[in-house]
């Protein structure tokens, strides 16, 4: 009888664990847009990989990055942000984080929405979710555990991409 209870107990705590990780409302349609890639516009116009700069608190070796067509209406005419850009309602800023074997590994998502619970002060949603759909910090968040880097000198509206890739 204790070998059952120890074994339902471990039970309850596997289900738990798993339903904390799970990829579902806000983070999963973040996730559901990230996956999207028609009608993007990549920064500098290529989809070539970039090495991790100095300045990211990411651990994946390469990135690159996309915008959506209204977050596409903040870049320049070479695919970088124009300065003392303010992105509009409904830009999805989609940063692709690269492994070394260069499989995608995870996604960082920006999503400007003021009106969701889950923007931060400044109206952006915050997505961090690797490729396998594991929730890595969720939009709940507020964007809690990015926004420091985020707001370093040289940020357009919380983008770093002219800063470190000019």
């Amino acid at each position: 009888m204790m070998r059952f209870v120890f074994f339902l107990m471990v039970l309850t705590m596997v289900v738990a664990c798993k339903k904390d990780k799970a990829l579902n409302g806000i983070d999963a349609e973040l996730f559901e847009m990230a996956e999207q890639t028609s009608g993007f516009t990549w920064y500098k116009n290529s989809d070539a990989l970039l090495p991790k700069s100095s300045g990211s608190g990411h651990e994946h070796p390469f990135l690159r990055t996309r915008f959506n067509s209204v977050a596409a209406t903040q870049l320049n005419s070479e695919g970088k942000i124009a300065a003392n850009a303010v992105f509009p309602q409904g830009s999805l800023v989609v940063k692709e984080l690269v492994n070394e074997d260069e499989s995608l590994g995870r996604y960082a998502i920006l999503y400007k929405a003021s009106g969701n619970e889950n923007a931060d002060a400044n109206g952006w949603v915050w997505g961090y979710i690797d490729a396998d759909k594991k929730v890595v910090s969720s939009a709940e968040k507020k964007g809690a555990s990015c926004i420091n880097c985020h707001q370093q000198s040289g940020s357009i509206d919380y983008m770093l991409m002219n800063k470190f890739f000019p």
